[in-house]
């Protein structure tokens, strides 16, 4: 199947070389582009593209706002990828909590960027390493904090709980598999159900929450 790409960005020069770069990869394809973020909502309703490449900071409407709005639409049918620069921790936290599926540098190697595209389509999380630690003090920083979220924590099973711990500090499926040794479909079974208890549309607000309830340290 082929991934279907809408790309955002308020420079053009930047917007061709995505879109160049993109067109040259197996199995993916630049359906639209979007010069601002009043455009990259309507084309997102238009052409429902399956991955959505976002800048945040765009004219007539911010990336963060045109996040929102994608995902108040079309909640999983579109996923969003934003893409950012070292120094805009504040401003990649908002675009999570809007909804965003992960995060990503600007200036990452292009087969960095096409495997981003792809984990983001497969309904996962894009955490650029670089900055992950930075943006998830900053989404806690504005969080509602433990207080408020323990009784949604409370509301997970034990085997539930350890699986959001161990998504927290950064570990696949497999990996989880491995550490609490169960098979893997039973790890997707554990995800699915806390994603639907804490009302987490992915890993990337899952890991939020982990960090908000003080489930996980950021030390």
């Amino acid at each position: 199947m082929t991934l279907r790409v809408l790309v955002c960005d308020d420079q053009a020069l930047v917007r061709a070389g995505f879109a160049k770069l993109i067109e040259a990869r197996d199995g993916l394809t630049v359906v639209g582009e979007a010069a601002d973020g009043a455009q990259a909502v309507d084309a997102a309703r238009r052409l429902l593209p399956d991955v959505v490449l976002m800048d945040i900071r765009m004219p007539v409407l911010d990336g963060i706002s045109a996040t929102s709005r994608i995902v108040a639409a079309l909640d999983t049918r579109v996923r969003v990828l934003v893409l950012t620069t070292f120094g805009t921790d504040e401003y990649v936290a908002d675009a999570l909590r809007a909804g965003a599926s992960g995060f990503l540098l600007k200036d990452a190697p292009p087969e960095q960027l096409v495997a981003a595209i792809r984990v983001v389509a497969r309904g996962e999380a894009m955490l650029d390493p670089a900055v992950t630690r930075s943006v998830i003090k900053a989404a806690v920083r504005q969080g509602a904090g433990a207080h408020s979220q323990s009784a949604r924590l409370g509301e997970l099973t034990e085997r539930e709980t350890q699986t959001l711990e161990l998504i927290a500090r950064g570990l696949s499926n497999t990996e989880i598999a491995d550490r609490l040794v169960v098979s893997e479909a039973t790890v997707k079974t554990h995800v699915g159900h806390l994603f639907m208890k804490l009302g987490a549309r992915d890993r990337v607000q899952a890991v939020i929450f982990a960090y908000e309830s003080g489930l996980v340290d950021l030390g």
